[in-house]
């Protein structure tokens, strides 16, 4: 393949620019917010979850506390109904009597008891809205977290974008300096060997694999026109010969 040398030239214009978009791409997949956006949101998706959790124990607890109220209004309200009878004077029968006395201080034991349930089920109500604002608070700070997270991520992926598409247009431009088969060439060989399809041959060595070349493929090249389009015998990319070639 024959090219002008000014054309193998831009060659490495056209490398440095796409190593540029490379180096620009990577910065994008990696960048450091994206990792945290990932940790964020799983966090934040733990206390949601943590959150729902502890909003339904509330919630049963409520229910709970309530069922244990109206079972000490219902004793209450059956210990008072047996006391009004006692103090009426309505019940005579000694036998009757005691066993109205026995109810009621049967059914006063079972009020005490009763409340202390509600106590201890009020207590566990207080713990629990106590998580469900803790949860609350904390759930907040990580969204809050996470939504300047995203700002920065936003604000980093403008600035590579912008950055990519004045380099792209710069390529575009240099690209239109080489000839058609030699640019088919570079980017196949591009696509072959990890992005970098041409480099300059310095000092006597490839830049692409930074392997010098031996005296045989030097003056291989020594010989050849200026115009030919020659290849590194040990990676297979595209030398592009320079002043400072060590020719």
């Amino acid at each position: 393949m024959k090219a002008a040398p000014q054309a193998q030239l831009r060659l490495i214009d056209l490398q440095d620019l796409d190593s540029s978009l490379d180096r620009l791409a990577h910065r994008l997949r990696t960048l450091p917010e994206l990792a945290e956006i990932a940790r964020l949101e799983a966090r934040v998706t733990e206390l949601r979850d943590a959150l729902v959790a502890a909003e339904t124990e509330v919630g049963d607890l409520q229910r709970e506390q309530k069922k244990a109220e109206q079972d000490v209004e219902q004793v209450r309200t059956r210990a008072d109904r047996d006391q009004k009878r006692l103090d009426s004077g309505q019940v005579t029968s000694a036998k009757d009597l005691s066993g109205l006395q026995a109810e009621i201080e049967s059914l006063q034991r079972r009020q005490s008891d009763l409340e202390e349930v509600v106590l201890e089920i009020m207590e566990r109500a207080e713990a629990a809205d106590a998580r469900v604002g803790a949860l609350r608070a904390e759930r907040a700070a990580a969204e809050e977290e996470l939504a300047e997270v995203v700002r920065r991520r936003d604000e980093a992926r403008r600035s590579i974008d912008a950055e990519s598409g004045m380099t792209s247009t710069a390529r575009t431009g240099v690209a239109k300096d080489v000839p058609g088969d030699l640019l088919a060439l570079y980017e196949k060989l591009r696509g072959q060997f990890g992005g970098v399809g041409a480099a300059k041959l310095y000092r006597g060595a490839c830049q692409g694999c930074h392997l010098a070349l031996n005296t045989v493929d030097l003056n291989r090249i020594r010989a050849a026109a200026e115009d030919e389009v020659v290849r590194c015998e040990e990676c297979r990319r595209i030398l592009v010969r320079t002043p400072e070639s060590g020719l």
